[in-house]
């Protein structure tokens, strides 16, 4: 029946590589359930509930079924997208009630399934979390985020509700009809109205993180929390989130991994390092984003040893004039000898040769000069970009759509590309001494790419800063000049076609939906 499978048009994933079965929940709790670490009259006050989604390593005998990656409700979803994507009002309506291949996309999990115990020695998994970009949401990097739970990750996906994703919705308690948040239309270039709307996002996105923070805390203590997402109320009543009581490693100071895409790579970049640095008093010409209370449990968590990964860090909502004392910060890592040793970035091709965001990338990445560190002999971070890469290739929609990335951003290889990722992601972690499963041979490309350190298998190569160690894998220092200064796109070109996410109706059909809209 293989040729069955060649004949359907529905969009699948590629099966996870890791070792272990993937599992999945949808969380979302009241914020009243949850303690704010920042002040009384941040935004998130407005804010009901805060939801994510949980990707982890599952029973061998799980065998629930998937999860429907256009989350319900799914008419408005698709709507939601089609106006995201460009179309206009009217196509947007129509093409939310035709039969859609996507209505039957699954994510390859096991919905609900029994956590599988952690093998690990501290009898606990690690804990990451990963903050989506424009047009993202908690279900956009369902791959990515199940490929490292596969490999024993527990991997939080937040879906933030700051305006970004074409659309949300909070499912109010003791509400029947959820509040929908729409997408927030923002210029991609600079201008004062720009970075005040950015920082009004990253306000509430900073705060939700920290909501998250508290949740994994409270989940991992036992405490009862009501669940009120969408695909729970159909669960029998169960409670899925005792299950990960006592197997989270969320109290060690700096045990918790830190990752965003685009601008939640930025998101992820404010979040550290609001933290870690607490604002001077009085200090000129700035203004706080997000101040977590000195003796929040996330202040403990945030460390220099905090693991930070950046996916196609978009740096323009960094660039706010009122942030600029946080800006002037280095990273928090570089605050200890191990230095970048723990901090990861990875770009798509399209963001290398962006030469003005990878020069500001490289600004905020870099290690301290010897005469602003009283730290000698520091690593700098580790970063990569994949050849013939897109910012498409780091989400779904790149292995979900391999046509578009294709024929529209000229990427190869999308299904490749992500477990490049992966595999240097869980190199990161495991140079960090932290427990994760073997990266398998053929992810490695090669039978003699095992180095067996401490009875541990590393894959060297990954991250290896010798040239053609792994193909089409380059390594980018902070002290390089940059990629191609003359594009055939302007910044603002290449944000808007990353954050496309996917781009289901080409340019062709969104210019002819246009004119019709004009007749």
């Amino acid at each position: 029946m293989a040729w069955l499978t060649r004949l359907n048009p529905t969009p699948e994933f590629p099966s996870y590589t890791g070792p272990y079965k993937v599992g999945s929940v949808d969380v979302e709790i009241p914020t009243s359930q949850l303690e704010a670490p920042g002040p009384s009259d941040s935004p998130c006050t407005n804010l009901s509930t805060v939801a994510f989604r949980i990707f982890y390593p599952a029973r061998e005998e799980s065998s629930q079924k998937g999860v429907k990656w256009i989350p319900s409700p799914q008419r408005e979803y698709v709507s939601a997208y089609a106006r995201f994507l460009g179309a206009g009002s009217a196509f947007a309506q129509v093409f939310s009630v035709l039969p859609q291949l996507l209505y039957y996309v699954s994510i390859p999990v096991h919905h609900n399934a029994d956590v599988l115990e952690p093998p690990t020695k501290s009898k606990r998994w690690p804990v990451m979390v990963f903050s989506h970009g424009l047009g993202g949401s908690r279900n956009a990097y369902s791959h990515i985020c199940g490929s490292l739970a596969s490999h024993g990750v527990v991997v939080v996906a937040p879906d933030h509700r700051d305006g970004s994703s074409p659309i949300s919705f909070v499912h109010v308690p003791d509400e029947k009809k959820p509040k929908a948040i729409e997408y927030k239309k923002v210029a991609h270039s600079a201008s004062a109205e720009v970075y005040e709307a950015r920082d009004e996002q990253l306000r509430i996105r900073l705060m939700e993180l920290g909501l998250v923070h508290d949740a994994l805390l409270k989940i991992d203590d036992r405490i009862p929390l009501k669940n009120v997402a969408e695909d729970q109320k159909t669960n029998g009543g169960k409670d899925m989130l005792t299950m990960f009581a006592r197997t989270l490693n969320v109290h060690e100071p700096g045990a918790i991994s830190w990752v965003g895409h685009s601008f939640g790579a930025a998101t992820t970049v404010q979040f550290v390092k609001s933290v870690y640095y607490r604002p001077e008093p009085n200090q000129p010409d700035f203004r706080a984003l997000f101040t977590p209370s000195r003796d929040s449990s996330l202040v403990r968590q945030i460390t220099p040893a905090s693991p930070v990964m950046l996916l196609d860090l978009w740096t323009l909502p960094i660039q706010s004039p009122s942030t600029a004392w946080l800006r002037s910060k280095p990273m928090p890592c570089y605050q200890s000898r191990a230095g970048g040793s723990n901090l990861l970035a990875i770009l798509s091709e399209a963001f290398y040769k962006w030469s003005a965001n990878f020069d500001n990338t490289k600004r905020i990445l870099q290690k301290p000069s010897a005469a602003d560190s009283s730290l000698s002999a520091q690593p700098g971070p580790h970063i990569f970009y994949p050849i013939s890469s897109a910012h498409l290739s780091q989400s779904d929609f790149g292995v979900l759509f391999p046509w578009v990335t294709t024929k529209i951003f000229g990427a190869k290889e999308p299904e490749r590309v992500l477990k490049l990722n992966a595999r240097a992601m869980l190199q990161v972690l495991r140079n960090l001494g932290t427990e994760v499963a073997n990266t398998s041979p053929p992810d490695m490309e090669s039978d003699d790419a095992k180095s067996l350190r401490n009875g541990v298998v590393h894959d060297e190569k990954i991250l290896e800063i010798r040239e053609g160690s792994v193909r089409d894998w380059v390594n980018l220092s902070t002290e390089t000049k940059s990629g191609m200064t003359n594009m055939e796109k302007s910044p603002e070109d290449a944000m808007l076609e990353g954050e496309a996410l996917g781009q289901v109706i080409s340019r062709e059909e969104r210019e002819s939906e246009n004119q019709r809209s004009n007749i």
